[in-house]
């Protein structure tokens, strides 16, 4: 399928490459390779050498600083980024509300809220999920009162990554208690810094603080923060997956897995003495690479079709599905090869690995990942798209 690419998408993949070799610090990728937390004055540092290349918010339109290009554009570019262990996006405001603004918001909201987010300036957090409405997410309950021209806001949100480094939150909300839940949800764009506003560190098992609850107390949110119209934030909420839906297959994330695998092997402090399992671990290796080959053939055909005005029904489900597998199977493979590395602690941003280098946050990736099965569309969920649009069962 690579040899499908037009000559321009050729090009752009070569100057990607060529431009993360001169630009991406090699400190930075090694971070990220090792799977070293990027805090925010990092990314807002990489954000920024992006901008300048006008690449840092590649899918947007070319009116508000993006690039225009196509689905299998965005593709190859986010492979290139993650296979030379780039930071990845602030995706709540790069992919997420960035998107919605443009689509649903006024001008002044386009005005003050787009420049900043693209510039690296104005870091978003989302909440959706609550305590009672997790999968349900219709059922919320975070109630937002209209008092002249502001709302007040009560409730709780819960899983709400990235909001101890956020400035604003983009929030589901309940302004119509009477109406079918969909109907009833405004969306809302709210100030952390607003009275009221509590957040607090939900803590992993690791030890590192992965999510958070956010509590609200009675918030005074000004109307004019209200993306789209009261009572129709659950179709604004709905937009934001969009053609996101085709860009789901984790091609670009096991492709920087591969890397990994493939350093592992190379590692002779892990392969030396062990000649007869080395040899079992390179056709587990080869297998992962022909899944990997096999689902970024798929990926990119889809993409193609989908770019030439050709509707895409259910096949998003299976890249998903294969995709989020993939990834725990090469987690698997790594795990095997790190062996007892596996059992010592991360060791922190300042100090060296116990082991290779590698294998130091392995067992926190291989965690991690174990959600990506659940984490937008359950597996469960997926097989179930796949049984009644593709088998018609």
């Amino acid at each position: 399928m690579i040899s499908s690419l037009s000559h321009a998408q050729t090009q752009l993949v070569d100057e990607v490459t060529s431009f993360l070799r001169e630009q991406l610090p090699e400190d930075l990728s090694a971070r990220v390779k090792r799977g070293v937390h990027i805090g925010r004055h990092e990314l807002t540092r990489w954000v920024g050498v992006l901008d300048r290349q006008g690449w840092a918010v590649p899918h947007w339109p070319k009116e508000h600083g993006g690039t225009g290009w196509s689905l299998v554009e965005r593709q190859l570019f986010e492979n290139a980024m993650r296979e030379a262990h780039a930071p990845t996006l602030p995706g709540f405001g790069v992919n997420m509300v960035g998107p919605a603004i443009i689509r649903f918001g006024t001008p002044e909201q386009k005005a003050n809220y787009l420049p900043r987010i693209k510039r690296g300036e104005l870091w978003w957090c989302q909440g959706y999920s609550e305590p009672e409405a997790g999968s349900d997410l219709a059922s919320l309950r975070t109630r937002a009162e209209r008092h002249g021209d502001h709302y007040r806001v009560n409730g709780r949100k819960i899983w709400t990554s990235g909001a101890e480094d956020a400035d604003w939150i983009f929030c589901l909300v309940r302004t119509d208690p009477v109406v079918q839940p969909q109907k009833g949800i405004s969306f809302l764009l709210v100030d952390l810094k607003s009275p009221g506003i509590d957040v607090t560190p939900l803590v992993a098992f690791n030890g590192k603080r992965l999510w958070n609850q956010v509590f609200f107390r009675d918030v005074e949110v000004p109307v004019e923060q209200r993306l789209g119209a009261e009572n129709e934030g659950w179709s604004v909420a709905k937009t934001l997956l969009g053609d996101e839906r085709l860009l789901v297959s984790r091609v670009a994330e096991n492709r920087r897995i591969h890397t990994l695998v493939n350093e592992a092997l190379a590692d002779v402090r892990v392969t030396q003495g062990k000649e007869t399992d080395l040899q079992a671990m390179h056709g587990k290796r080869d297998q992962l690479r022909i899944r990997l080959s096999a689902l970024e053939t798929t990926s990119l055909r889809l993409l193609m079709l989908a770019d030439e005005g050709i509707r895409i029904g259910a096949e998003p489900s299976m890249l998903k599905l294969r995709g989020s597998q993939l990834v725990q199977a090469q987690d698997e493979l790594l795990s095997e090869l790190a062996g007892h590395w596996l059992v010592p602690l991360d060791s922190g941003d300042q100090n060296d690995p116990v082991g290779p280098a590698w294998t130091e946050y392995t067992a926190s990736g291989t965690f991690h990942h174990r959600g990506f099965t659940i984490a937008g569309g359950a597996t469960e969920v997926q097989k179930n798209i796949i049984a009644k649009e593709v088998l018609g069962l």
